[in-house]
Order: structure tokens, then C-alpha cells, then sequence
């Protein structure tokens, strides 16, 4: 089974997985396969690397969709017939959009993006790139001007942090008990205690910063806006939830990766979240069908001297037991699955950092089983 097959009649595709496993040139790759099959296709990501960009031959990618020009895809081999647009997506400017979107007028917002409460959580609080990735998603969605969304999610220390921080910033701005901190009751200080005072008063000398009032301006001037971002919230959960959308799982053959997939795969279930597939990067393939490596400095030595024929064949040995490794992981993958959707991409020469990279990889994602074995047995001889 290929991509294409697993994201037939998709509308969105999300490409999660633990950082460092080919989440961003996977996501790049799926995009670029899928226009090429006639779609229109944005690929979203928040890489701040600016490898996506560097990976479709763009020098500069903005907030807004920018579609990447047909002549820079002709003459690989492959030809393009939808469109292929990408952005990265920049977390402040998208929260202050959406600020300016529920707001009730322009000087509301413009209060609310000027306080420092509100610069401190669009950019450093916990959740709000996922947020903010999922709100873009989401705005995307709703203009209908694309046939398939890909998203890469956001460089996370566990996967599921992108499902959970929509809700823990929504939880946030509604907390009550932060809200009752804040009222200008005099029960802030009477919670804290009155050994907060002198603390609270000295911070605000050296640094300008009075915790307890910005906090109180800032639920001030959110008002009845909380709503707005429950509603938000509850339309990102449904959207995520929808037949249209497809989880692609991403992983390397590296045992800790292949566990943050099983984990993320069996929570994705258990939320009843629509998955797809999981897709397995550099994966290396054994040379030798599970039999032992021979000496082979023997042979080598005769055409590359005694010094080289030595590494190389330390090499091979070393291959060998990444291979066998990667066997072992990708056979736990496989029964976890239980027979769904797992597609392997090998160990390529370079890593991918170029359109000629991507291509590479399409290649292995948009092949049939058939193929698929086909290339690697090509590549493997």
C-alpha cells in the first residue's frame, strides 16, 4: 500500500512523531507526491531549522501559504500536476490573528497583544505552538482552498503533547482559580500570603513587572473572549476526529523512536482518533537474509589494499548489526499493529535536504508493495 492509497478522499494529513525522525523532509515528501497526482496541496510546518524551505528550493517561507513555482519541480522526473504551496508558520503572528479575530473591535486587540501577559503566552507558555500549528490548520480548513492539508507538528519532547495543548492553554484561560487570583478583590495577596508582598514589590522595582496586575488586566481585557477559545477548541477537536483527517505516524528504526510510536499509536486508538499508517525512515536492510557476515577483507584486499579493505569490511560488519537491530524493532512495530498500514523508507546516501532528496523519498512512499520491494532489492544488490 502507498501514501496515496492511505490519504484517498483525506483532506488533512498530520505527521507526528518524536523529533529527529524525517517528520519534516516525510511531510515535504507526502506534499510533493500528492500534487504531483493532480491535488492541491500545502504542506504547514513550524521548523525553525527552515529545513522544509531549504528541502523545496525556497529561500524564505512565510506565515501565509507560498506556493512553490512549477520550475523549480520540472526536470526531476516528476511531473507536477496540481500545486504545491508551503508555509512555516510563525506562532506569534498567528495567535495575534487570532486575537484580532475575537476580539470584539481593534482596540480591544491591540490592548491585549500589548500586554505582557499575553506576549509571554503566544510565544513561551507550554502548548501555544501546538496551538497556534492546530488553529492555522484549522483556518486553512475552513477556506476551502486546498484538496489536502499536510501538517508537520511542531519539534515536541513527547508526540502527544501536540494532541493535549490546545486543551491545557484552553484550561489556562479559563482557570478559575487563576481568575480568582487576579480579581482586584484583595484575595490574590490574601492567597498568597502576606510574605508575597515585599517579594511581588521588589520584583516589580527591578524588572517592571507587577505579576498580579498584568494578570488581572490581562482576564480584563480577555473578558468573555474565553468562549471564543472553548468554541475554537471544541472545533479543533472535531476537525481532528473527522474521516477526512489522517494521522501518519513517523518514526526512524531506532528502538526508543519505535516506542514512542507504539505508545502514540495505541493512544491515537484509545482517543479514537483516525489513523493511517506508520511511516519508518532510514531503515537499514539486511544485506545477507539473516545469515552471518563472512570475512570478506579476503576478496576486498586484492583490488583495495590492505588499510581499506579492512574499514570497508568493518563497515559491512557494522551494517550488518544496525540491520538485524533495525529487524527486531520494526518486527515489535509490526505486531502491534496487527496488520496496519507500515511503510519503510531506507537508509538513503545523503540525508534529505534538497528537492533530489525528496524525490528519493517519494519514490519508497508513493510505490506499490510490488514496487516497493523492487527498489529495495535495487538498492540493497
Amino acid at each position: 500500500m502507498s501514501i496515496a492509497e492511505l490519504l484517498e478522499g483525506k483532506q488533512i494529513c498530520v505527521c507526528a512523531g518524536s523529533g529527529g525522525v524525517g517528520k519534516t523532509s516525510t511531510s515535504a515528501a507526502i506534499a510533493l507526491g500528492m500534487a504531483a497526482q493532480g491535488a492541491k496541496v500545502a504542506v504547514v510546518t513550524i521548523d525553525p531549522a527552515k529545513r522544509l524551505a531549504n528541502a523545496l528550493g525556497v529561500e524564505q517561507l512565510q506565515n501565509e501559504p507560498h506556493r512553490v513555482e512549477p520550475e523549480r519541480l520540472a526536470g526531476r522526473g516528476l511531473e507536477i500536476r496540481g500545486e504545491l504551496w508551503a508555509m512555516m508558520l510563525d506562532p506569534k503572528r498567528t495567535f495575534d490573528e487570532l486575537i484580532d479575530r475575537v476580539a470584539p473591535d481593534p482596540a480591544r486587540a491591540e490592548e491585549i497583544k500589548a500586554n505582557r501577559v499575553y506576549r509571554e503566552l503566544s510565544t513561551a507558555v507550554s502548548g501555544s505552538q501546538e496551538f497556534t500549528a492546530i488553529a492555522k490548520l484549522y483556518d486553512l480548513n475552513q477556506e476551502h482552498e486546498f484538496d489536502l492539508l499536510v501538517l508537520d507538528t511542531p519539534p515536541s519532547r513527547s508526540a502527544l503533547d501536540f494532541l493535549e495543548a490546545p486543551q491545557r492553554l484552553n484550561s489556562f484561560l479559563e482557570g478559575r482559580t487563576l481568575k480568582a487570583l487576579v480579581r482586584p478583590t484583595g484575595l490574590g495577596m490574601r492567597v498568597l500570603g502576606r510574605g508575597a508582598a515585599p517579594v511581588l514589590s521588589a520584583l516589580r522595582r527591578v524588572t517592571g513587572v507587577d505579576l498580579l496586575t498584568d494578570l488581572g488586566t490581562f482576564f480584563g481585557l480577555l473578558g468573555d473572549m474565553t468562549s471564543d477559545f472553548s468554541l475554537r477548541a471544541a472545533q479543533v477537536e472535531q476537525l481532528l476526529r473527522a474521516s477526512t483527517t489522517a494521522f501518519v505516524l513517523i518514526s526512524s528504526a531506532e528502538q526508543e523512536p519505535i516506542e514512542e510510536a507504539i505508545w502514540f499509536h495505541r493512544t491515537l486508538e484509545h482517543s479514537g482518533l483516525p489513523f493511517a499508517g506508520v511511516v519508518v525512515n532510514r531503515v537499514h536492510h539486511d544485506l545477507l537474509a539473516g545469515s552471518e557476515p563472512s570475512d570478506v577483507r579476503p576478496a576486498l584486499r586484492r583490488t583495495l589494499g590492505a588499510g581499506l579493505a579492512g574499514r570497508v569490511a568493518e563497515n559491512f560488519r557494522d551494517y550488518h548489526v544496525l540491520a538485524g537491530r533495525d529487524d527486531r524493532n520494526i518486527a515489535r512495530l509490526e505486531r502491534t499493529l496487527g496488520g496496519q498500514p507500515l511503510l519503510l523508507v531506507p537508509q538513503l546516501d545523503d540525508d534529505v535536504h534538497d528537492l533530489d532528496g525528496l524525490l528519493r523519498m517519494h519514490r519508497y512512499l508513493f510505490a506499490s508493495a510490488k514496487e516497493r520491494e523492487r527498489l529495495i532489492a535495487d538498492l540493497v544488490a
